[in-house]
């Protein structure tokens, strides 16, 4: 059995030699890298990695698939540039895709953090995340943001976690806030949806009260008051966006 490690990256030197190395023993590592301004693709062919760049931004469901039509082995390994693979997680990959019965794909806890605070709860643990998967078994839906891998067939689970630095520091909080935002509206004014800036409010204080509240961000201490209320502006941010793409369509 082989294995394809696929990553696609804007911008990523800051990051990417972290999750590359942490995949070394993978049989191929395919980078696809979309007009980075900074050493990532530098970075990436230094480590060995096969690395393509992409003109154009489909959204991150689209580019994925497009990485994954390069991939060449077996199977596949779906990371983010931000990601990385701790050697116990590395053991049971290895023993997963060898293993007599295997599956078609399988899903693992990833473990976040935020502002350099690995998050234990807001929701973020354990976030589960289907990232193994043989080639011919599955693909990636076309969504702008939060695409997820469409299985043929069963997933299992691993248990070791995919280790993710999610949220840097708040400069990173605010950027992804609004790119999320945007992509967010974009998919919901694409869909017909409609929004109204009650329900703009309505929504970020929710996601307010889920984050913190119902999902106990307040026992990931200052940086769980952080993380709800970034998370309910960037649903705030969302509905408001959609309400400006709805009245300039008109």
């Amino acid at each position: 059995m082989t294995l394809s490690v696929i990553v696609i990256t804007k911008n990523e030197a800051a990051v990417i030699e972290r999750c590359i190395a942490s995949v070394a023993w993978a049989d191929e590592i395919i980078v696809l890298d979309n007009n980075s301004s900074d050493d990532t693709a530098s970075i990436a062919q230094r480590l060995g990695a096969k690395v393509t760049n992409s003109d154009d931004w489909p959204g991150f469901g689209a580019q994925k698939n497009r990485a994954l039509a390069l991939a060449t082995g077996n199977w596949v390994l779906s990371l983010d540039a931000d990601e990385w693979v701790t050697p116990e997680l590395c053991d049971e990959i290895k023993r997963a895709i060898t293993a007599p019965d295997f599956l078609p794909a399988y899903r693992m806890p990833r473990l976040s953090s935020y502002c350099g605070r690995t998050m234990r709860h807001s929701g973020w643990w354990p976030d589960h995340v289907t990232r193994l998967f043989q080639r011919s078994s599955a693909r990636f839906s076309d969504d702008l943001v939060h695409e997820k891998l469409v299985v043929d067939g069963v997933t299992g689970s691993l248990r070791a976690p995919l280790q993710h630095e999610a949220i840097r520091d708040l400069d990173a909080a605010l950027a992804k806030m609004n790119a999320y935002s945007g992509a967010g509206a974009a998919m919901l004014h694409a869909r017909g949806k409609q929004a109204s800036l009650a329900g703009a409010v309505g929504h970020g204080l929710w996601t307010f009260i889920r984050t913190y509240f119902l999902r106990a961000g307040f026992l990931d201490g200052r940086e769980g008051f952080m993380l709800a209320v970034s998370n309910a502006e960037g649903s705030y941010y969302r509905y408001l966006k959609l309400l400006m793409l709805s009245a300039r369509a008109k």
